[in-house]
């Protein structure tokens, strides 16, 4: 007869929260917090990230979502807001020199906007004082004083070559060459000038004889060579008169713009605004006539536009302050939502002129979240940068090289040229990136840069221990929830049941989730059904409700699968025992919920020496530790049966009606217990489902997903009827993961159903058999009758037909 086997009682298949040793009596009664809970670790090297100056400590949070990331970061980010920084204002101007260059100007906090303004009322006042100063009679009458005394000179020039023009019998005209008029000299005939082409008709008239002509000629050439220095004079002339004008205007208008400018020099100081001035000075000086009265417009052509002339906004003089940290208080914190490229790193912008051509300027640069968190914290999402095309490049060049490079969106995304490349800017940020595991080790892997430039990882637990303390943290954080979003107080069986919600998520009894975003959802949806009923308060029963509608909901998958097992689609047995069949139990995780259901496991054996043929990995079907379960049987049965005669045995194994991959080594006990029932002849009870993985000595070992795996094969007995006979065999190791549905326990307490608990093969082997499975005695052999003795004598009788076959 076989053993009693240890069955798990049913006080110890979930951990219960007693709501007696609650201390509130409803979560009104209870202290709300916002510390953060379970994450001491994250918050260690949070701290430290955020705390370090030196270089390439920048953070990457990894962690499940719903564990407090963003809330942990904002927090401690938040301890930061008061802390006295030194920002900086940052400022572009023209560069005089080259315009594609802006010159960055950085200056103290608020004095950018300031600087600014102070450029403007600069230009505002020369627009007016300027022109002003050329109204001036003073100036006038000096000006025209000069203007009288080079036209004079330019008279006498002309004068005295207009007599000796006719002195030699010659007259000077106005030509038309193009579209402009140029002197030209022509003889004189009877008092009328004439051409040369004139002249040859005069000599036929005999009005002129030809060696008139030919001295005409010689004489008009001298008279051209002494027009050119004539003309190159009257150019001299008037380039110093444009000379001495200039120098009149500078001498009344150079004291009104030092003045002006003098005044801003005074209030900055900084060696790069001095600079900056010396341009703006010497630009205006050269360029006065911008600022001389407009005059009349003339008359449009037919078919031209005309009207109004445009007005000067003096671009050269504005300052575009890209960064005012005037009204920031503290450290700059930005939490970009939005990772584009331009969002990140600025862009330069580009507009239609009334031309129709593309143009763009200093003042069109625009700053991106890095400037704008210049001396502070930034924080974006890993994948979203990741996914945006050019950010992680130009993201890891920065943090680099501590310079930020802003640039037209197309140069940087597609690495097209552009000639206009404002200053770079020096900046001191502490970037934040929040990701998953995944993310991280896969950037580390691949990206050497990456290993430079996050130097510290905060990972962000699920779990947190199940202790006294950890219950009074969540029932803070329920009361905080609750005073936030106006939700109906829980009572003592409500928070002991969304207590054992969050054991149920961390998957032991012994730990609790740290998962809050899941855990505040069910405290909203426990107080919707609260609300249904009209209940002022919200109890076990609602949060109970809550949890099976959100499964529910979700569960379409689940259901299909059970009444395909329910209708004989697929072939489960959950009665009677069968040779060379068990139950195995196959998780399905669908990321939002995770559920089981039984799978038909079935082994034939046969004389052959190729061993353990696993079905699945001949199709190409077994992941990897699927395929390492079966070569761990292997060795199992070698080192069980194969010491004295070898072992001649083909076995064939294989999940009955899978038609997608198989992986994981949760089913290796259950796929021993299917060969070595097949060579024994051993009939295996189709009304216990098995799990567990095991090792060549024929330990089982724990498995995950055990609560999903008990709960998926109880669901089909209870569809069918309980028997009082049903139940699922499990790992020793998982009696402390046990949370199960309060429906299941109920059974077990009702004995209708049963969850055993084992160490070994052999345990397994008498429960499934209800034969003992035998010891190996010092003899070498096994107790008869006994499962082991079974097997044992089938594989001698292997190997001696194929001796014998190899013989013949």
């Amino acid at each position: 007869m076989a053993k009693k086997f240890k069955e798990i009682p049913a006080n110890q298949l979930r951990w219960h929260c007693d709501p007696d040793r609650i201390r509130v009596k409803t979560t009104d009664d209870a202290k709300a917090s916002k510390e953060i809970i379970g994450q001491e670790r994250a918050l260690r090297a949070l701290r430290l990230g955020l705390e370090m100056k030196y270089p390439g400590y920048n953070v990457f949070v990894t962690g499940f979502s719903g564990t407090g990331r963003m809330t942990t970061i904002k927090r401690l980010l938040s301890e930061f807001e008061g802390k006295p920084v030194a920002l900086k204002d940052r400022c572009y101007v023209h560069n005089f020199k080259n315009n594609d260059q802006p010159i960055l100007i950085t200056l103290p906090v608020g004095e950018g906007i300031k600087f600014r303004e102070s450029m403007t009322d600069l230009v505002q006042d020369l627009a007016k004082n300027i022109p002003a100063a050329f109204e001036r009679k003073r100036y006038k009458e000096e000006r025209k004083r000069m203007m009288e005394h080079f036209q004079e000179r330019q008279h006498s020039v002309l004068s005295d070559f207009e007599k000796k023009v006719k002195e030699k019998g010659f007259e000077v005209i106005q030509t038309q060459v193009g579209t402009a008029l140029r002197p030209d000299v022509t003889p004189v005939v009877n008092g009328q000038p004439v051409s040369f082409e004139q002249l040859e008709a005069l000599v036929g008239q005999g009005q002129v004889t030809k060696e008139q002509v030919e001295q005409m000629t010689k004489d008009r050439a001298a008279l051209e060579s002494q027009m050119e220095l004539v003309l190159r004079e009257l150019r001299n002339i008037e380039r110093k008169l444009k000379e001495s004008l200039n120098e009149t205007a500078e001498r009344f208008i150079l004291p009104l713009v030092k003045e002006a400018i003098e005044e801003i020099r005074e209030r900055y100081p900084d060696e790069k605004v001095q600079h900056y001035l010396d341009g703006v000075q010497r630009h205006i000086m050269q360029d006065l006539n911008r600022f001389r009265p407009p005059e009349e417009p003339q008359t449009p052509m037919m078919g031209f536009p005309g009207g109004a002339q445009e007005i000067d906004t003096y671009l050269e003089y504005q300052v575009n302050v890209v960064v005012d940290n005037s009204e920031t208080k503290g450290v700059p914190i930005i939490i970009e939502t939005n990772p584009r490229f331009r969002n990140i790193f600025g862009t330069i912008e580009r507009e239609v002129d009334r031309n129709g051509v593309w143009r763009t300027d200093f003042t069109l640069i625009k700053p991106g979240s890095l400037l704008k968190a210049d001396g502070g914290y930034l924080v974006i999402n890993a994948l979203d940068a990741l996914m945006e095309q050019g950010v992680w490049q130009n993201l890891k060049r920065t943090l680099r090289n501590g310079l930020l490079e802003i640039q037209p969106v197309e140069t940087g995304l597609f690495g097209a040229s552009s000639a206009f490349k404002p200053e770079p800017i020096e900046i001191d940020v502490k970037v934040v990136m929040l990701g998953d595991a995944y993310i991280y080790f896969l950037l580390y892997e691949q990206d050497d840069d990456f290993k430079k430039i996050f130097k510290v990882r905060a990972d962000f637990d699920t779990e947190m221990p199940q202790i006294p303390a950890s219950i009074e943290r969540y029932i803070s954080f329920m009361k905080m929830i609750c005073d936030d979003e106006k939700l109906r107080p829980f009572d003592r069986s409500g928070i002991a049941a969304v207590t054992e919600y969050g054991v149920r998520l961390a998957g032991r009894q012994n730990k609790i989730s740290t998962r809050f975003n899941l855990i505040a959802d069910i405290l909203r949806e426990s107080n919707y059904w609260a609300a249904q009923e009209s209940k002022p308060i919200v109890t076990h029963k609602h949060v109970r409700k809550a949890i099976d509608e959100r499964i529910e909901r979700i569960r379409l998958a689940e259901e299909k699968l059970q009444e395909m097992i329910l209708d004989g689609t697929i072939m489960i047995d959950s009665s009677d025992a069968v040779v060379g069949q068990v139950n195995g139990l196959t998780i399905y995780d669908m990321r939002e919920y995770a559920f089981s259901i039984p799978s038909r496991i079935t082994a034939k054996t046969s004389i052959g020496r190729r061993g353990i043929i696993n079905i699945e990995r001949e199709a190409g079907m077994s992941g990897p530790s699927h395929s390492k379960g079966v070569m761990i049987i292997s060795g199992y049965l070698h080192g069980m049966y194969a010491q004295r005669t070898p072992l001649t045995m083909n076995a064939s194994i294989t999940f009955e009606q899978s038609y997608g991959g198989i992986d994981g080594d949760s089913a290796s006990s259950t796929e021993i217990y299917a060969i070595l029932s097949s060579l024994a002849n051993a009939p295996l009870r189709q009304d216990i489902a098995v799990t567990g993985s095991v090792n060549q000595k024929g330990e089982i070992q724990p498995i995950g997903g055990v609560n999903q795996k008990i709960e998926g094969f109880f669901n089909i007995c209870n569809a069918r009827g309980l028997t009082g006979k049903q139940g699922v065999i499990i790992p020793r190791q998982n009696e402390k993961d046990l949370m199960l549905r309060h429906e299941v326990i109920d059974a077990v307490r009702r004995g209708k159903f049963h969850v055993y608990s084992i160490g070994s093969v052999d345990e397994g082997l008498e429960i499934l058999t209800g034969l003992r499975a035998g010891k190996l005695s010092k003899q070498g052999s096994f107790e008869r009758g006994t499962v082991h003795d079974l097997v044992d004598r089938k594989l001698t009788e292997f190997a001696g037909h194929w001796k014998e076959l190899s013989q013949d």
